[in-house]
């Protein structure tokens, strides 16, 4: 008889295991349901933003900042220096093994345009980067408006990282549109779908940090950055 009692209490706590795991699995399946949901939303929110972007129709800032990631964008740009959008221009994160004659050279400018109104800037080596130098060089000219220049689907965490570091700037998107979105049938494409997700991943990880720095860490700590610059 007591054999038979631990048999039915082992069994018993066999069974309770695994009603346990079971609901572990079926609640994590359903929490990893509801992630995928969420991630799938955001990324189509993500593409339709990007899609529709479109440039001012008649653009107009103090300065023009863009950056670098082909030479399709620095063309942009130094037109729109030309066009009188902005009064100089600082094309960030260049390679530096790029000079400025070549920049000159493939943009078709004078030498007295570059002389002049632009400046090359050749320490950023990301997005990140491209805003603290950019940033920099915003503050040091005290200028208000910039027309950023970059990628149409690079633009949203260009921006979110331009205005973390200098938020009392206004910063207008001026999107160089070389991936459409609205005409082409991207979806079919599987590279430029790996280059969209893997975009939309990195503005999620640098909106959760936004989040956390605004939200999490204490506002001295928040503000401490911002007060240095204004005090050199």
């Amino acid at each position: 008889m007591a054999d038979r009692g631990k048999w039915r209490d082992r069994a018993a706590r066999r069974r309770r295991s695994r009603s346990l795991l079971r609901k572990i699995l079926r609640r994590g399946f359903f929490v990893l349901l509801a992630f995928l949901a969420i991630f799938v939303a955001g990324f189509l929110h993500f593409a339709d933003t990007v899609a529709s972007l479109q440039p001012p129709a008649t653009p107009k800032a103090d300065a023009i900042v863009v950056l670098t990631g082909g030479f399709q964008r620095i063309d942009q740009a130094v037109e729109l220096l030309k066009s009188g959008a902005g009064n100089r221009l600082l094309i960030s994160g260049v390679n530096p093994a790029t000079t400025e004659s070549q920049i000159r050279r493939n943009t078709q400018s004078s030498a007295d345009l570059f002389k002049c109104c632009v400046d090359i800037g050749h320490e950023a080596v990301d997005t990140i980067g491209n805003a603290t130098e950019a940033g920099q060089w915003i503050l040091d000219r005290g200028y208000r408006s910039v027309l950023v220049v970059t990628n149409n689907y690079h633009m949203p965490r260009s921006l979110l990282e331009l205005r973390r570091v200098r938020p009392d700037t206004q910063f207008i998107a001026y999107p160089v549109v070389n991936s459409d979105l609205k005409t082409s049938n991207w979806l079919r494409n599987p590279l430029f779908i790996k280059a969209i997700l893997l975009e939309y991943a990195k503005y999620s990880v640098a909106s959760l940090r936004e989040f956390a720095r605004k939200h999490l860490v204490p506002d001295s700590e928040v503000d401490a950055p911002r007060q240095a610059p204004q005090e050199e």
